[in-house]
């Protein structure tokens, strides 16, 4: 079964709440497991833009959908959680980034893997090493 890597983030509201949310939402997707989730982290946010710090961790996930399928299915649960995608780098209630998947290498207009921010979020290398380990 593929492994896939999902980025959890949230800086609006009840944060450790959305956390809860989006693990909820990942796991009872049909074809989903969630196999682990690393600690969550508060970083600074990234763009630039004034506003609240991230709380930030990652999941593990055993899938048997396709990577396009989990990715619309996470802006699925995004929407659900209110996110809002009118302004890039603004401020959300739940961002969650499809990073890894197996190792797929993809670049469509809607998908792009690794996710090319892997190679700027440090937290995020720091968190896929946590998943590895265990």
């Amino acid at each position: 079964m593929p492994t896939a890597y999902v980025a959890v983030g949230s800086n609006l509201g009840d944060r450790s709440g959305w956390h809860a949310f989006a693990e909820a939402g990942l796991g009872g997707l049909h074809g989903v497991r969630v196999d682990a989730a690393t600690t969550v982290h508060e970083t600074a946010p990234l763009g630039g833009a004034e506003q609240p710090p991230y709380l930030n961790r990652m999941m593990r996930l055993d899938t048997t959908l396709s990577p396009h399928a989990l990715l619309g299915a996470c802006h699925d649960i995004e929407r659900a959680a209110g996110r809002d995608r009118a302004r890039r780098w603004a401020s959300r209630t739940l961002d969650l980034d499809l990073v890894r998947y197996d190792d797929l290498t993809c670049d469509t207009p809607t998908l792009v893997l690794p996710h090319p921010g892997l190679r700027d979020r440090t937290f995020w290398a720091r968190e896929i090493a946590e998943l590895e380990a265990r």
